[in-house]
């Protein structure tokens, strides 16, 4: 286990990071959540310290998490509407007297506090790809204390770590256990890609056998898939992709079907620009939900996995995501989202 050089250091990625260091997170965060659990504290771990959080997106479970993870460790999270301040922007995009540049406010808070969290994708960047990203970078080149990702428009490493947390407390390690990311359908077509691109770079990296199913359309960065399959032949998983649903599903262990966005809406010159190309691959898809059914054809003790929030009725039947008891599969969707809690507390505790 590598438990050294993590302090200071930015999370904007797990590709930043290396299997062991992971792994080291991971431990840390079992260790967090069951101390908790016996009523062990743990607010001297960062007592006094500050998060500044930047939420240009909504958020539940991202915002509470992470209040709830500061003030738990001994500290104090700072919510900051870009709205309410001058809005940080990256040069060249500055607004007179409605926008900082990200170098000055990045500057600003590193004097102030000890790390900054930012939430950023889709309108806020004019959906190009890969902008929000590049901004997160540039608070980080800037920032001397550690810059978090609460999710961008390529990655959502808290999120995954969430997501293989649950894995490894459900199967209890990763080894033999069959992952299958999936699209699912969903009346809104502004859904980033960063939840299903960490965790399938998270679940290649921890070598479970990786099954990504979506329809024509819905391809996810190339970037993204080359490094799963390199992901995947290190630590001796695997890595497929399928434009069936059902072939997807069977015999998985994790099935985790959510919708994303499809390339046409992006800016070019990564997609089109074009909301009606977009909506038109949606609603041919309409048949992507996940129902009783699809779960019978996973394994017999698979879990269901979500995000959340999901879009019952479309992504989702009721019966499917609240069967949290009984036997057979069930859903780990609310195990899932506590685990945001947990991991975050291990990162946080371990860079800053």
């Amino acid at each position: 286990m590598k438990t050294t050089g993590f302090k200071g250091r930015d999370f904007l990625a797990e590709t930043d990071f290396t299997k062991e260091e992971i792994e080291t997170v991971l431990s840390v965060a079992e260790d967090l959540k069951l101390e908790r659990a016996k009523g062990i504290y743990h607010d001297d771990m960062l007592r006094s310290k500050t998060l500044f959080m930047i939420f240009y997106n909504q958020s539940l479970r991202t915002r509470n998490s992470f209040e709830a993870g500061m003030t738990q460790l001994g500290g104090h999270a700072h919510y900051l509407d870009p709205d309410k301040i001058y809005k940080p922007a990256m040069e060249g995009r500055e607004v007179a007297y409605a926008t900082e540049r990200v170098s000055d406010v990045a500057r600003v808070l590193d004097r102030m506090g000890d790390a900054i969290a930012i939430r950023c994708y889709g309108d806020p960047v004019d959906w190009e790809y890969g902008g929000a990203h590049e901004m997160l970078r540039e608070f980080a080149r800037w920032a001397d204390i550690p810059v978090l990702n609460m999710e961008d428009d390529v990655y959502h490493p808290f999120q995954g770590l969430a997501d293989v947390l649950t894995v490894k407390e459900k199967f209890g390690g990763f080894k033999g256990v069959n992952f299958t990311m999936s699209w699912a359908y969903s009346p809104s077509i502004h859904k980033p890609r960063a939840v299903p691109q960490s965790a399938i770079l998270y679940a290649t990296m921890m070598g479970m056998n990786v099954t990504l199913a979506h329809p024509q359309g819905m391809e996810l960065a190339p970037d993204i898939m080359t490094q799963c399959e390199e992901y995947a032949q290190a630590a001796g998983g695997s890595f497929r992709l399928t434009n069936d649903f059902k072939d997807g599903v069977e015999g998985a262990h994790v099935v985790y079907p959510k919708a994303w966005c499809a390339t046409p809406i992006f800016q070019p010159p990564i997609g089109e620009a074009d909301v009606k190309k977009t909506q038109a691959i949606f609603d041919q898809n309409k048949d992507w939900i996940c129902t009783s059914k699809i779960m019978d054809m996973a394994a017999k003790n698979a879990i269901y996995m979500h995000c959340l929030p999901c879009d019952r009725g479309f992504e989702v039947t009721n019966e499917v995501i609240d069967k949290t008891e009984g036997k057979g599969w069930l859903s780990a969707a609310f195990d899932e989202a506590e685990n945001r809690l947990h991991v975050q507390k291990a990162v946080m505790s371990l860079v800053m």
